[in-house]
């Protein structure tokens, strides 16, 4: 059977697919965050952006989303596999670790912004019923776009997914608990809390001691077939049963999908279904934002634009500086601690449930209700700016803390300095200090300061294209400057101003390819490596003489390869000396060849 443009799921689903093929690229290119694309795609394609025109203009039509709840449910599943995937990410050891942080931080957190919340509105004439209800479901966070923003693996994401994974545990008690305070509710509403307690924990154990048993068969007997389709149908079925097991047990079905992703996590299988179900995700999470956007009623949001700010600013406002404070106490760094809470400050996409759930449990009214769904979407519209400030404040506090007047000592007097302390960096960095020659290293990440300083290299804090950090160095009594940044604009612009402003400084730096070196010596330069170049020729060979070549032609080919490409840099670059490109080999190397 023919379906026709006309047919309203087909017309939504072009709609949705055709913004996922504009959004990612284009925002990409810009180095944005997709996720204020897909909001903004959903504002205009919904009811009221452009589809509120399509009875004047009935061609719109094929350009909007007729019936926004239609396509919730796709939302909800993008959620269901964001979980997924973040459990594949984790082992129950890891888990396990961070326990003080899942039940000490995450609900001092959740309980600490939502009776601050409730006891504000309260003040303003909210009754103790509503702004309980109101001061919960604000309290929560968004894992859905929290953690793609930071992962589970950095410390931002360690203390954001910690927090985030308690709220997940706590939406459906949160639940049964303002349906027990409804005013019609009697004390049964509060043994069905613990009903659910019982009945989600004994279900939990359960599908922990299944799938421990069943899950590697599955993959195992999926795997031999050699089928990507069965395998993928196997991945997709666990996370359906798992969800829907958590469901009746009367928690939440995310929970089930973080369930599933750790048990397959524990198997060998775990690389393959994280491969297979990434793009489901990603399409998904794009649908959920477009719901999310499609909530914005930019007429409504003009109209109360003063109240509508001053609620989005205290709510952030509260729930960073409640994470801030619970994470310092967790013995957090101030900067982590700052960043972190920036990112929680939002609203969650399972805030909305919360608020239809406090107005059925009549705890507030409709168009309360209305006005903080409004709130919440606009929370998870300005998240990646709310990641985005949080890193400069971050940044901040690190470069203040980490930096203290004496602390660029170490770079004072004759000795190297190495700008960047990667695996670039801190291979130079061995090998200068296996022949005791001294030197310091500057990087800007703060966790790979601490880290090297940890190990014992003498490495400083901070940002080389501040101009302040580079006349605090000393460059001028320095015997060498090494440049290992894998930042091909930022090592020109450094070296443009280091050989203008030192002139007789030995300046050595990484290049990505014979064309980086090149500008890299027309920029000032003594020598620039590139990184590429010896990788590739000593893998071409390899290659020659595993075919059977003689070594002898091989090596005489790659001497000559070598040569050819040190003319091409000298003369792009015109230099009047040969660039230093060629391999140094060890004595008896030499003397096996």
């Amino acid at each position: 059977m023919a379906i026709g443009l006309h047919n309203e799921g087909f017309s939504d689903a072009l709609v949705v697919l055709g913004a996922a093929g504009l959004v990612i690229p284009a925002f990409a290119r810009f180095r944005i965050s997709p996720v204020i694309g897909f909001i903004l795609v959903g504002a205009l394609v919904g009811p009221a952006g452009l589809g509120a025109l399509v009875p004047r203009a009935p061609w719109l039509y094929y350009f909007t989303i007729s019936d926004p709840a239609s396509i919730e449910p796709f939302a909800e599943f993008g959620i269901v596999l964001l979980l997924f995937s973040i459990g594949l990410e984790l082992s129950f050891r890891r888990l396990w670790s961070m326990r003080r942080l899942v039940f000490g931080t995450g609900p001092a957190a959740l309980v600490g912004c939502a009776v601050l919340v409730a006891v504000a509105l309260h003040l303003m004439g909210q009754g103790w019923g509503g702004a309980a209800g109101l001061g919960l479901a604000l309290a929560l966070s968004s894992t859905a776009l929290v953690l793609p923003l930071v992962g589970t693996t950095s410390p931002v994401g360690r203390g954001a997914f910690a927090i985030l994974l308690f709220q997940d545990l706590a939406l459906v008690p949160i639940i049964f608990a303002l349906g027990a305070m409804a005013p019609t509710a009697s004390d049964e509403g509060w043994v069905g809390i613990a009903g659910v307690a019982l009945r989600g924990g004994l279900t939990v154990v359960a599908m922990y001691v299944g799938g421990r048993l069943v899950l590697p068969r599955l993959f195992a007997q999926a795997a031999r077939t050699k089928s990507p389709e069965l395998f993928l149908a196997a991945s997709l079925l666990v996370v359906i049963v798992a969800s829907v097991a958590t469901t009746a047990a009367g928690l939440s079905p995310i929970v089930g999908a973080l369930l599933a992703g750790l048990l397959i996590a524990e198997t060998e299988y775990h690389s393959e279904v994280e491969v297979m179900t990434a793009p489901f995700k990603g399409l998904a999470l794009g649908v959920f934002l477009i719901t999310v956007g499609m909530s914005l009623d930019l007429g409504a949001i003009i109209a109360n634009w003063a109240s509508l700010l001053a609620a989005v600013l205290g709510i952030v406002a509260v729930k960073a500086v409640v994470t801030f404070l619970l994470l310092r106490v967790a013995n957090a760094r101030r900067g982590i601690a700052a960043e972190t809470g920036m990112l929680m400050g939002s609203p969650s996409e399972t805030t909305l449930i919360v608020l239809a759930t406090a107005a059925q449990a009549q705890l507030i009214t409709a168009a309360t209700a209305s006005f903080w769904q409004t709130v919440t979407a606009i929370g998870l519209t300005i998240t990646p700016l709310l990641a985005l400030l949080g890193r400069i404040i971050a940044r901040r506090i690190e470069r203040r803390e980490t930096t203290p007047p004496d602390a660029l000592d170490h770079a004072e007097g004759e000795r190297a300095v190495v700008f960047g302390f990667g695996r670039v960096g801190r291979l130079v960095a061995d090998m200068l200090a296996r022949h005791d020659q001294p030197y310091v290293a500057v990087e800007a990440d703060i966790d790979a300061v601490t880290q090297a300083r940890a190990g014992g290299y003498p490495i400083v804090f901070g940002d080389v294209a501040r101009a302040e950090l580079l006349d605090r160095l000393d460059l001028g009594n320095a015997r060498a400057l090494i440049l290992t940044m894998d930042e091909p604009v930022l090592t020109v612009r450094l070296t443009k101003r280091l050989r203008a402003a030192f002139p007789d400084l030995p300046i050595i730096a990484r290049a990505r390819d014979t064309a980086h070196a090149a500008e890299l010596y027309r920029a000032g330069v003594t020598d620039a490596v590139p990184e590429t170049l010896e990788s590739s020729l000593q893998l071409s060979e390899a290659v020659l003489v595993d075919l059977g070549v003689a070594m002898g032609p091989v090596i005489a080919s790659i001497h000559d390869k070598r040569e050819e490409l040190r003319e091409t840099i000298r003369r792009t670059a015109m230099l009047d000396r040969e660039p230093r490109i060629r391999r140094i080999r060890r004595t008896d190397e030499i003397r096996a060849v």
